[in-house]
Protein backbone atom coordinates (compact mmCIF):
# COMPACT_ATOMS: atom_id res chain seq x y z
CA UNK A 1 0.00 0.00 0.00
CA UNK A 2 1.42 3.59 -0.76
CA UNK A 3 1.96 6.15 1.64
CA UNK A 4 0.49 9.44 1.58
CA UNK A 5 3.10 12.31 -0.43
CA UNK A 6 2.67 15.46 -1.55
CA UNK A 7 4.62 14.43 -5.05
CA UNK A 8 2.86 12.91 -7.96
CA UNK A 9 3.59 9.56 -8.77
CA UNK A 10 4.73 9.02 -11.98
CA UNK A 11 5.93 5.39 -13.33
CA UNK A 12 7.52 4.27 -16.31
CA UNK A 13 6.87 0.68 -17.75
CA UNK A 14 10.27 -0.59 -18.92
CA UNK A 15 9.99 -3.96 -21.04
CA UNK A 16 13.13 -5.83 -22.72
CA UNK A 17 13.71 -4.44 -25.84
CA UNK A 18 12.03 -1.11 -25.14
CA UNK A 19 13.46 2.18 -27.51
CA UNK A 20 15.75 4.09 -25.62
CA UNK A 21 14.73 7.58 -27.14
CA UNK A 22 11.50 6.95 -25.60
CA UNK A 23 12.26 5.43 -22.43
CA UNK A 24 14.95 8.60 -22.05
CA UNK A 25 12.10 11.40 -22.27
CA UNK A 26 9.95 10.51 -19.36
CA UNK A 27 12.97 9.87 -17.46
CA UNK A 28 14.46 13.20 -18.15
CA UNK A 29 11.33 15.24 -17.78
CA UNK A 30 9.36 13.53 -15.08
CA UNK A 31 12.73 12.10 -13.20
CA UNK A 32 15.21 14.61 -12.39
CA UNK A 33 14.36 16.58 -9.29
CA UNK A 34 13.88 20.34 -10.00
CA UNK A 35 12.99 22.21 -6.96
CA UNK A 36 13.60 25.81 -8.66
CA UNK A 37 10.39 25.31 -10.55
CA UNK A 38 8.47 22.93 -7.96
CA UNK A 39 8.74 21.15 -5.25
CA UNK A 40 8.01 18.58 -4.65
CA UNK A 41 8.48 17.45 -8.33
CA UNK A 42 7.36 14.18 -9.17
CA UNK A 43 8.09 10.49 -7.70
CA UNK A 44 9.77 8.70 -10.46
CA UNK A 45 9.97 5.27 -10.55
CA UNK A 46 10.79 2.55 -13.40
CA UNK A 47 9.03 -0.57 -13.49
CA UNK A 48 10.29 -3.70 -15.09
CA UNK A 49 9.47 -7.12 -15.39
CA UNK A 50 13.25 -7.72 -13.84
CA UNK A 51 15.37 -5.57 -11.61
CA UNK A 52 18.11 -5.66 -14.78
CA UNK A 53 15.88 -5.35 -18.04
CA UNK A 54 17.92 -4.94 -21.29
CA UNK A 55 16.36 -2.62 -23.44
CA UNK A 56 17.42 -1.26 -26.67
CA UNK A 57 20.98 -0.54 -27.99
CA UNK A 58 22.00 -2.97 -25.49
CA UNK A 59 21.32 -1.00 -22.26
CA UNK A 60 20.35 -1.67 -18.74
CA UNK A 61 17.67 -0.21 -16.83
CA UNK A 62 18.27 -0.97 -13.17
CA UNK A 63 14.84 -0.60 -12.21
CA UNK A 64 14.15 -0.68 -8.64
CA UNK A 65 10.52 -1.41 -8.81
CA UNK A 66 7.95 -4.49 -10.36
CA UNK A 67 5.21 -3.74 -12.70
CA UNK A 68 2.99 -4.20 -10.07
CA UNK A 69 3.96 -0.95 -8.76
CA UNK A 70 2.56 0.56 -12.04
CA UNK A 71 -1.00 0.12 -10.11
CA UNK A 72 -0.22 2.83 -7.54
CA UNK A 73 1.10 5.57 -9.65
CA UNK A 74 -0.67 8.87 -10.69
CA UNK A 75 0.75 8.69 -14.04
CA UNK A 76 1.83 5.67 -15.99
CA UNK A 77 3.55 6.06 -18.75
CA UNK A 78 3.97 3.25 -21.22
CA UNK A 79 6.73 4.18 -24.06
CA UNK A 80 7.26 2.81 -27.60
CA UNK A 81 6.75 -1.58 -27.63
CA UNK A 82 9.20 -3.80 -29.27
CA UNK A 83 6.94 -4.91 -31.84
CA UNK A 84 3.64 -3.57 -32.65
CA UNK A 85 2.57 -6.78 -34.95
CA UNK A 86 2.94 -9.14 -31.45
CA UNK A 87 0.56 -9.55 -28.56
CA UNK A 88 1.96 -7.21 -26.20
CA UNK A 89 3.39 -8.56 -22.49
CA UNK A 90 0.08 -9.99 -20.46
CA UNK A 91 1.59 -9.26 -17.00
CA UNK A 92 2.18 -5.04 -18.33
CA UNK A 93 -1.37 -5.33 -20.56
CA UNK A 94 -3.13 -6.25 -16.70
CA UNK A 95 -0.98 -3.16 -14.57
CA UNK A 96 -2.08 -0.85 -16.89
CA UNK A 97 -5.51 -1.32 -16.98
CA UNK A 98 -5.86 -1.75 -13.24
CA UNK A 99 -3.96 1.51 -12.79
CA UNK A 100 -6.19 3.01 -14.60
CA UNK A 101 -9.32 1.30 -13.10
CA UNK A 102 -7.63 2.51 -10.12
CA UNK A 103 -7.40 5.76 -11.18
CA UNK A 104 -4.13 6.98 -12.68
CA UNK A 105 -3.78 8.45 -15.62
CA UNK A 106 -2.10 7.07 -18.09
CA UNK A 107 0.17 7.38 -21.19
CA UNK A 108 1.53 6.43 -24.15
CA UNK A 109 4.53 7.64 -26.17
CA UNK A 110 4.70 6.10 -29.91
CA UNK A 111 3.78 2.71 -30.36
CA UNK A 112 2.96 2.51 -26.52
CA UNK A 113 -0.61 3.06 -27.87
CA UNK A 114 -0.96 -0.89 -29.12
CA UNK A 115 -0.57 -1.81 -25.17
CA UNK A 116 -3.36 0.67 -24.25
CA UNK A 117 -5.30 -0.40 -26.88
CA UNK A 118 -5.07 -3.80 -25.54
CA UNK A 119 -6.12 -3.26 -22.60
CA UNK A 120 -9.39 -2.07 -23.94
CA UNK A 121 -8.46 1.72 -22.60
CA UNK A 122 -8.84 2.92 -26.26
CA UNK A 123 -12.28 1.77 -27.68
CA UNK A 124 -14.08 4.27 -28.50
CA UNK A 125 -11.50 7.13 -27.81
CA UNK A 126 -9.34 9.32 -30.85
CA UNK A 127 -5.98 8.13 -30.10
CA UNK A 128 -2.66 8.58 -32.10
CA UNK A 129 0.64 6.40 -32.61
CA UNK A 130 3.75 6.71 -35.11
CA UNK A 131 2.12 7.38 -38.29
CA UNK A 132 3.81 4.23 -39.94
CA UNK A 133 1.95 2.32 -37.03
CA UNK A 134 -1.20 3.94 -37.78
CA UNK A 135 -2.86 1.13 -40.30
CA UNK A 136 -1.91 -1.80 -37.92
CA UNK A 137 -3.09 -0.05 -34.99
CA UNK A 138 -6.20 0.33 -36.68
CA UNK A 139 -6.40 -2.89 -38.18
CA UNK A 140 -5.81 -4.57 -34.98
CA UNK A 141 -8.50 -2.96 -32.66
CA UNK A 142 -11.25 -1.49 -34.89
CA UNK A 143 -12.91 -0.11 -32.06
CA UNK A 144 -9.84 3.02 -31.35
CA UNK A 145 -10.44 5.88 -33.47
CA UNK A 146 -7.01 5.82 -34.77
CA UNK A 147 -6.12 9.55 -36.11
CA UNK A 148 -2.17 9.76 -37.34
CA UNK A 149 -2.46 13.32 -38.37
CA UNK A 150 -2.17 14.23 -34.90
CA UNK A 151 0.57 14.87 -32.50
CA UNK A 152 -0.87 13.91 -29.37
CA UNK A 153 -4.33 12.55 -28.18
CA UNK A 154 -5.72 13.96 -24.99
CA UNK A 155 -9.47 12.14 -24.08
CA UNK A 156 -10.20 12.02 -20.24
CA UNK A 157 -7.57 10.39 -18.09
CA UNK A 158 -6.08 8.80 -21.64
CA UNK A 159 -3.41 10.61 -23.48
CA UNK A 160 -0.89 9.19 -26.64
CA UNK A 161 1.54 10.67 -28.55
CA UNK A 162 3.03 10.75 -32.12
CA UNK A 163 6.15 8.98 -32.80
CA UNK A 164 9.59 9.82 -30.95
CA UNK A 165 10.13 13.80 -30.58
CA UNK A 166 6.33 14.29 -29.83
CA UNK A 167 6.97 12.29 -26.85
CA UNK A 168 8.32 15.54 -25.50
CA UNK A 169 5.48 17.59 -26.34
CA UNK A 170 3.51 15.06 -24.18
CA UNK A 171 5.24 14.51 -21.19
CA UNK A 172 5.48 18.54 -21.08
CA UNK A 173 2.16 18.87 -21.78
CA UNK A 174 1.51 16.62 -18.55
CA UNK A 175 3.99 19.15 -16.50
CA UNK A 176 1.84 21.68 -17.75
CA UNK A 177 -1.47 20.05 -16.63
CA UNK A 178 -0.44 19.86 -13.47
CA UNK A 179 2.20 22.67 -12.28
CA UNK A 180 0.97 25.39 -15.13
CA UNK A 181 2.19 27.15 -18.33
CA UNK A 182 4.67 28.90 -16.58
CA UNK A 183 6.24 25.75 -15.28
CA UNK A 184 6.20 23.81 -18.21
CA UNK A 185 7.52 27.05 -20.42
CA UNK A 186 10.55 27.00 -18.13
CA UNK A 187 11.21 23.25 -18.37
CA UNK A 188 10.76 23.52 -22.00
CA UNK A 189 13.88 26.45 -22.20
CA UNK A 190 15.98 24.34 -20.00
CA UNK A 191 15.50 20.67 -22.52
CA UNK A 192 15.81 23.66 -25.56
CA UNK A 193 12.48 22.56 -27.31
CA UNK A 194 9.60 24.49 -28.59
CA UNK A 195 7.45 25.55 -25.21
CA UNK A 196 4.18 24.20 -26.82
CA UNK A 197 3.35 22.69 -29.88
CA UNK A 198 0.03 21.84 -30.38
CA UNK A 199 -1.41 18.54 -29.67
CA UNK A 200 -3.56 18.94 -33.42
CA UNK A 201 -0.75 19.80 -35.29
CA UNK A 202 -0.21 17.80 -38.02
CA UNK A 203 2.37 14.90 -38.17
CA UNK A 204 4.65 15.40 -40.69
CA UNK A 205 4.59 12.09 -42.58
CA UNK A 206 5.89 10.80 -46.01
CA UNK A 207 3.65 8.38 -48.37
CA UNK A 208 3.68 4.87 -47.29
CA UNK A 209 5.47 1.59 -49.02
CA UNK A 210 2.53 -0.53 -49.96
CA UNK A 211 2.39 -3.29 -47.31
CA UNK A 212 1.79 -7.28 -48.48
CA UNK A 213 -1.83 -6.77 -47.12
CA UNK A 214 -2.61 -3.37 -49.82
CA UNK A 215 -0.70 -5.57 -52.68
CA UNK A 216 -4.55 -7.20 -53.95
CA UNK A 217 -5.34 -3.68 -54.40
CA UNK A 218 -1.79 -2.25 -56.06
CA UNK A 219 -2.76 -2.05 -59.73
CA UNK A 220 -6.12 0.08 -58.53
CA UNK A 221 -4.00 2.28 -56.31
CA UNK A 222 -1.81 3.24 -58.18
CA UNK A 223 -4.08 4.13 -61.23
CA UNK A 224 -5.60 6.38 -58.59
CA UNK A 225 -2.32 8.20 -57.34
CA UNK A 226 -1.68 8.88 -61.05
CA UNK A 227 -5.33 10.10 -61.56
CA UNK A 228 -5.45 12.42 -58.12
CA UNK A 229 -6.38 15.50 -60.70
CA UNK A 230 -10.10 14.11 -61.48
CA UNK A 231 -12.97 13.52 -59.77
CA UNK A 232 -12.59 9.79 -59.45
CA UNK A 233 -15.88 8.28 -57.68
CA UNK A 234 -16.03 5.19 -56.15
CA UNK A 235 -17.76 3.80 -59.04
CA UNK A 236 -15.07 4.85 -61.15
CA UNK A 237 -12.66 2.96 -58.78
CA UNK A 238 -14.90 -0.06 -58.96
CA UNK A 239 -15.25 0.39 -62.72
CA UNK A 240 -11.36 0.17 -62.88
CA UNK A 241 -11.05 -2.85 -60.73
CA UNK A 242 -13.80 -4.99 -62.24
CA UNK A 243 -15.14 -5.39 -58.84
CA UNK A 244 -18.56 -3.83 -57.84
CA UNK A 245 -18.69 -1.40 -55.31
CA UNK A 246 -19.37 -3.29 -51.90
CA UNK A 247 -16.70 -5.57 -52.98
CA UNK A 248 -14.34 -3.13 -53.32
CA UNK A 249 -15.01 -0.81 -50.46
CA UNK A 250 -14.73 -4.59 -48.24
CA UNK A 251 -11.47 -5.23 -49.72
CA UNK A 252 -10.12 -1.33 -49.22
CA UNK A 253 -11.43 -2.25 -45.20
CA UNK A 254 -9.42 -5.14 -44.71
CA UNK A 255 -6.30 -3.98 -46.65
CA UNK A 256 -6.30 -0.45 -45.49
CA UNK A 257 -8.73 0.18 -42.32
CA UNK A 258 -10.77 2.59 -44.56
CA UNK A 259 -13.26 3.20 -47.64
CA UNK A 260 -12.20 3.94 -50.61
CA UNK A 261 -13.00 7.86 -50.13
CA UNK A 262 -11.22 7.95 -46.76
CA UNK A 263 -8.05 6.69 -48.47
CA UNK A 264 -8.67 8.21 -51.49
CA UNK A 265 -8.73 11.27 -49.61
CA UNK A 266 -5.90 10.89 -47.65
CA UNK A 267 -3.83 10.33 -51.00
CA UNK A 268 -4.99 13.65 -51.82
CA UNK A 269 -3.77 15.44 -48.79
CA UNK A 270 -0.46 13.87 -48.86
CA UNK A 271 -0.02 15.10 -52.60
CA UNK A 272 -0.85 18.39 -51.53
CA UNK A 273 1.31 18.35 -48.91
CA UNK A 274 4.40 17.29 -50.98
CA UNK A 275 3.24 20.42 -53.74
CA UNK A 276 3.59 22.53 -50.68
CA UNK A 277 6.56 22.01 -49.27
CA UNK A 278 8.35 21.46 -52.68
CA UNK A 279 6.72 24.13 -55.02
CA UNK A 280 5.71 27.60 -54.79
CA UNK A 281 2.60 26.65 -56.74
CA UNK A 282 -0.64 28.92 -55.59
CA UNK A 283 -3.29 27.09 -53.00
CA UNK A 284 -5.66 27.04 -55.98
CA UNK A 285 -3.35 25.33 -58.62
CA UNK A 286 -2.56 22.45 -55.56
CA UNK A 287 -6.16 22.03 -55.16
CA UNK A 288 -6.86 21.48 -58.96
CA UNK A 289 -3.62 18.98 -59.13
CA UNK A 290 -4.64 17.19 -56.11
CA UNK A 291 -8.64 16.63 -57.45
CA UNK A 292 -10.02 18.84 -54.50
CA UNK A 293 -11.01 21.73 -57.53
CA UNK A 294 -10.70 24.66 -55.53
CA UNK A 295 -8.86 26.73 -53.42
CA UNK A 296 -11.82 26.17 -50.71
CA UNK A 297 -12.15 22.41 -50.94
CA UNK A 298 -8.42 21.90 -50.31
CA UNK A 299 -9.01 24.35 -47.18
CA UNK A 300 -11.71 22.40 -45.88
CA UNK A 301 -10.05 19.25 -46.05
CA UNK A 302 -6.66 20.41 -44.12
CA UNK A 303 -8.92 21.91 -41.19
CA UNK A 304 -10.95 18.84 -41.17
CA UNK A 305 -7.92 16.40 -41.52
CA UNK A 306 -4.66 18.01 -40.58
CA UNK A 307 -6.30 20.60 -38.13
CA UNK A 308 -4.27 23.40 -40.54
CA UNK A 309 -4.62 25.78 -43.42
CA UNK A 310 -2.74 24.94 -46.10
CA UNK A 311 -0.84 28.52 -45.88
CA UNK A 312 -0.13 26.99 -42.86
CA UNK A 313 1.33 23.89 -43.19
CA UNK A 314 3.66 25.18 -45.81
CA UNK A 315 4.64 28.33 -43.42
CA UNK A 316 5.48 25.39 -40.30
CA UNK A 317 7.46 23.15 -42.88
CA UNK A 318 10.01 26.02 -44.24
CA UNK A 319 10.27 27.77 -41.10
CA UNK A 320 11.42 24.22 -39.92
Amino acid sequence: MRKKTDAHRVAVAVMPGTPIFELAVPCEVFGIARPELADPWYEFRLCAPEPGTTVAGGFTATASFGLEELVEADTVIVPACTSVHDTQPADLVDAVARAYARGARIASICSGAFVLAQAGLLDGRRATTHWMHAEELRRRFPKVLVDETVLSTHDDRVHTSAGTAAGIDLCIDLVRRDHGATVANALARRMVTPPHRQADQAQYVSTPLPTSRARPLGEITDWAIAHLDEPLRLRDLATRAHLSERQLTRRFLEAYGRTPGDWLTRERLRRAQELLERTDLTIGSIAGLTGFATAAGLRAAFARHLHTAPSGYRAAWRSG
